[in-house]
């Protein structure tokens, strides 16, 4: 799921099904995971204990990603809890998944 080449990932952190989310934007998916794990990403973050990947998308360059965060960010919570299920119904952390 980490691809190392150019672009960027656009990212939803949690801390339990259908809990708390943050939405994020990285170039560097699996560093900026222990980043938030570590407390270190966001204040948001640590603060809500959400050290859950549920949900990420790789896009071809970090200003698509960028503008797809911003649009995420607008959702309806409803259709951040969609997006999430469509493919992680469970809310499993991905993060082992990025290795």
């Amino acid at each position: 799921m980490d691809r190392a080449s150019s672009g960027g990932w656009v990212y939803i952190m949690a801390n339990r099904y259908r809990g708390a989310l943050y939405v994020g934007v990285t170039s560097a998916l699996s560093h900026r995971v222990m980043q938030h794990r570590s407390g270190m990403g966001s204040d948001y973050c640590a603060r809500r204990s959400l050290t859950r990947l549920v949900w990420a998308e790789h896009g071809e360059s970090i200003e698509a990603c960028i503008a797809h965060e911003k649009r995420l960010k607008r959702w309806h919570r409803a259709w951040k809890f969609d997006l999430i299920e469509k493919g992680n119904p469970n809310y499993d952390d991905l993060f082992d998944k990025l290795l």
